[in-house]
């Protein structure tokens, strides 16, 4: 009777009866195959599985770590056949051909490939990372070749070509890791991936330099872009479905001292937006946002970098105000995500579709509410201050360090000070913080330095710890899972209005706004994030951008 497989883990040594019941359980939860579990849970790697699954299956093992393999056995499989069915020939010996694979399901290709050398082919397991590398050290160069004479159109045998499987695998996997961008990286000697989890970049491949072409060339391609051009910075847009999601990635391209880099932003245009109440807000914070929108005029400002999740706030805020009484429109660029009931307009520069000229448009066509996807010049500026003065509520985003930046960045465009402190309601400066792993966050006593760097009293903070990261399976040992806002809160009164008319330096209006107790800062909804368990210090100091 033929040993299950954990039978024969078991048997090796290679693993305990404990962790075997884990994998068999990680295997059932993630939907994997048990040595798929077993690696993941780092228990074995993957030479010790091929070993096993190798004499469970009756097939030879082969170690492509040892060796080299001989040319006149190498030019018995041609590049274009190897790398389209994953096999590499490693050893030819009395009419028989040894072809590693790297699971047992391709003995089939052994099939094939006799019917195509007339010869007896005998499949031998390999580790896939093992097979992988194998692949591109003996076939690469070639792989390059074709992959570029491949790539004249869409009928091509590109199609099926293995760079082609290389970048749907990267967006596939990038996407299931929850990643927002994909960075391809030329280092000299390696093409290196990284991906943004949780707003953080981690390096998941090291590709080999001659990789690099092809796979830029094949985004090139699906992005619309000029292959060709290598010294200029260029853009793109792919639309794809992986996975059954619909997937809008923006594709920016760079030219480096080692080669293009190129940056892959991906939106899902599947997932749920985010309503108000999941942004992150504080009750009292959430009422005071709430109260904001609900005004019948004025701009509401949304500000803070690139990635802060401005736009999520502002269509969460727009889901909001979405009735069938209320007439809704957007300028965007892009249309990131698309809301039944709102008409979305995409800003096209190229054709004179500008964000002033689609708002001066908009006001014709007697909308309730306007959302302008960023303010970058003093027409688009003074149009929307129009607006709100009008009696339309507007919403934008600014690129400034904190809220009360936003006002000096307006009369910096050249709004007059009038109209800046007549038509701003108010501002939300916000970051994102990594949310700790709620499996594995470990319970610390606060440091004075941390206590001081919040604003807190230790008097105050009796019984209360704060907690850090430490890392897990569940979060692949970062100690973080998800990201949650921090909200920095700015309201104008008639005292604050009139300092901006007086024209009060930032500093000023600043003191002025904490006296009056309208400023909310960045620090203080850390602080309350802290102490809620949800975040730590040192996520708060990385966005604050202050030293304790």
């Amino acid at each position: 009777m033929t040993q299950s497989l954990g039978d024969l883990f078991l048997a090796a040594g290679l693993v305990s009866a404990d962790q075997l019941r884990e994998s068999r359980a990680h295997q059932r939860q993630r939907g994997l195959r048990l040595e798929e579990a077993l690696i993941e849970l780092g228990f074995v790697d993957e030479v010790a599985v091929a070993r096993i699954v190798a004499k469970q299956e009756g097939m030879p093992f082969v170690d492509l770590a040892k060796g080299r393999i001989p040319n006149a056995v190498l030019e018995r499989v041609s590049a274009e056949v190897a790398l389209e069915q994953g096999v590499l020939p490693v050893q030819e010996r009395e009419g028989r051909l040894f072809v590693a694979v790297d699971d047992p399901v391709k003995r089939i290709a052994a099939e094939q490939l006799a019917f195509l050398l007339d010869c007896e082919v005998v499949c031998a397991l390999a580790a896939p990372s093992a097979l992988k590398a194998a692949l591109a050290r003996y076939y690469g160069g070639r792989a390059e070749e074709d992959v570029e004479r491949a790539h004249g159109g869409p009928e091509s045998e590109a199609d099926e070509a293995p760079i082609i499987r290389l970048v749907t695998r990267t967006l596939q996997e990038a996407l299931a890791m929850r990643a927002s961008d994909i960075h391809l990286e030329p280092m000299g000697d390696r093409l290196r991936v990284r991906y943004r989890i949780d707003g953080m970049l981690r390096t998941m491949a090291d590709h080999p330099p001659h990789l690099a072409a092809p796979v830029l060339s094949r985004l090139k391609v699906m992005g619309s872009m000029d292959i060709a051009e290598k010294r200029k910075p260029q853009d793109g847009r792919i639309e794809l479905e992986v996975g059954g999601l619909a997937v809008d990635v923006r594709a920016s391209i760079l030219p480096s001292n080692h080669g293009e880099t190129m940056v892959l932003r991906l939106l899902n245009r599947s997932a749920n937006l985010l309503r108000l109440p999941e942004l992150g807000f504080e009750p009292e914070d959430y009422r005071w946002f709430q109260r904001l929108i609900g005004r019948p005029h004025g701009i509401l400002l949304v500000t803070g970098p690139t990635g802060s999740g401005k736009t999520t706030t502002l269509y969460a805020a727009l889901s909001e105000l979405n009735r069938p009484d209320v007439k809704i429109i957007t300028a965007e660029d892009p249309v990131e995500y698309h809301i039944a009931g709102i008409n979305q307009i995409q800003v096209a520069p190229k054709i004179g579709l500008t964000f002033a000229r689609i708002l001066k448009a908009m006001l014709r066509s007697a909308p309730n509410v306007i959302l302008v996807g960023e303010i970058r010049d003093a027409e688009a500026a003074e149009v929307a201050i129009q607006a709100a003065l009008t009696g339309h509520l507007v919403f934008s985003t600014l690129h400034t360090n904190d809220a009360p930046s936003a006002v000096t960045r307006l009369l910096d465009m050249g709004v007059k000070p009038f109209l800046v402190s007549s038509a701003v309601q108010g501002v939300v400066a916000q970051r994102l913080v990594r949310r700790l792993c709620p499996e594995c966050a470990l319970e610390v006593e606060p440091t004075e330095a941390e206590i001081a760097f919040l604003g807190l009293e230790r008097a105050n903070l009796a019984g209360r710890t704060f907690r850090r990261p430490r890392g897990c399976r569940v979060c692949e040992g970062q100690g973080f899972r998800g990201r949650v806002g921090l909200f920095e809160l700015f309201e104008l009164d008639s005292d604050l209005r009139d300092a901006i008319f007086r024209g009060v330096s930032l500093e000023g209006l600043r003191e002025l706004a904490l006296a009056r107790g309208r400023l909310q800062p960045l620090v203080v909804d850390g602080a309350r994030k802290v102490l809620a368990g949800k975040t730590s210090v040192s996520e708060v100091l990385r966005v604050a951008r202050v030293s304790p």
